[in-house]
């Protein structure tokens, strides 16, 4: 079992930042696969970034490459998302998500993904 709890989000103007985190535990951080996902209301969940174990693969979605970052520490059990020129169309629900599998290739795909954090909202006012 793998627990995953986001922290960061919030209300924010556009062209503003926002950086979220996501601990996770009970199991070895480097082994897991780590992605973001979003969900804005009325639409369905789509990804954002993913990174492989050691962190020196980032994947992005078009839509955000470019303004917005991954990345993970490893010895604190934590993935983040630097979120910088924020547009109003990327107020969601954020979500993280662990991939636990043996595989290592970075993937956008939620169908890779075994654990899912409660989500934290973010708000980009116009």
């Amino acid at each position: 079992q793998v627990q995953l709890i986001e922290s960061g989000g919030g209300l924010v103007t556009a062209g503003g930042s926002l950086r979220l985190s996501c601990a996770a535990s009970g199991r070895t951080f480097s082994t897991i696969r780590m992605g973001w996902f979003r969900q804005a209301p009325g639409k369905g969940r789509e990804p954002v970034a993913a990174i492989n174990r050691s962190g020196d693969s980032p994947y992005y979605t078009v839509s955000v490459k470019g303004r917005f970052t991954i990345s993970r520490d490893n010895a604190k059990n934590t993935v983040y998302l630097q979120m910088n020129s924020l547009k109003p169309e990327d107020t969601a629900v954020y979500y993280c998500a662990a991939a636990t599998t043996w595989s290592d290739a970075v993937t956008l795909s939620s169908n890779a993904y075994d654990y899912w954090g409660q989500g934290t909202q973010v708000t980009v006012s116009s």
